[in-house]
């Protein structure tokens, strides 16, 4: 019976912690957009790649 006196506030301090990352995450906004991600991984979208940079020669500003 004893054990119940230490359980109790374990238990309401982990309840605690979990309603507190709850109420962190609804505030980032990590609820906003529950459906996007799933549509985006259906849909065909042509990825741009960039082409890399010539490499330049170095400029001479300092030339005398």
């Amino acid at each position: 019976m004893e054990v119940i006196f230490v359980l109790v506030p374990i238990a309401l301090f982990v309840v605690g912690v979990m309603i507190l990352a709850f109420w962190w995450a609804a505030r980032s906004g990590q609820f906003d957009d529950l459906e996007g991600p799933a549509h985006r991984i259906l849909m065909d979208q042509e990825r741009r790649i960039e082409p890399e940079p010539d490499d330049e020669p170095p400029r001479q500003d300092d030339a005398p």
